[in-house]
């Protein structure tokens, strides 16, 4: 029995070429989204220019767009939330780049604190509000990009998602 590794064999990882996957220059998988929205909420520089408030309506922003995604960036100043909703046959990563935010689903009630991170498939029903009293930012990943969203009203949800109501 032959106890030696590939890599004892390969020696340095890095110099067998052939085995490195070349960096994708647009995300392809769930993994890569969310790294672009992480390596986007990171990088300030590229966002934190752009964020304008808005006391009538969220505001946003498309941020990037690729072969098959999208990329926004929200304000939400105190009292201001997206309804009850999906995102039709989108995928996304909703991250929170500045304050917090409050997402509702059948599920429950959580609060999102800048850092925080959401995958979501199609179908994926839930509310974005701020409650707080500071204004937040959110970057959203969309893909395929974001063609609908559809609105659910509360007979299509249960007790827990009743605004208010926090549950585990």
């Amino acid at each position: 029995m032959n106890s030696d590794s590939d890599l004892q064999i390969a020696g340095d990882i890095l110099e067998v070429t052939h085995l490195l996957q070349t960096p994708r220059e647009h995300p392809a998988t769930v993994a890569e989204f969310v790294g672009l929205a992480r390596s986007l909420a990171e990088d300030r520089s590229q966002w934190e220019h752009l964020v304008r408030y808005d006391a009538t309506s969220r505001w946003y922003h498309r941020l990037r767009t690729g072969p098959g995604y999208e990329v926004w960036l929200l304000s939400w100043v105190p009292g201001q939330g997206s309804g009850l909703h999906d995102h039709g046959r989108s995928s996304g990563v909703l991250t929170v780049l500045d304050g917090t935010l409050t997402e509702r689903t059948e599920r429950g009630t959580r609060a999102l604190r800048a850092g925080a991170q959401r995958v979501f498939a199609p179908g994926y029903v839930h509310e974005v509000v701020n409650d707080a009293l500071e204004p937040a930012v959110s970057l959203h990943v969309y893909y395929p990009g974001l063609t609908e969203m559809p609105m659910h009203t509360a007979q299509h949800c249960t007790a827990r998602d009743v605004p208010g109501v926090v549950t585990a």
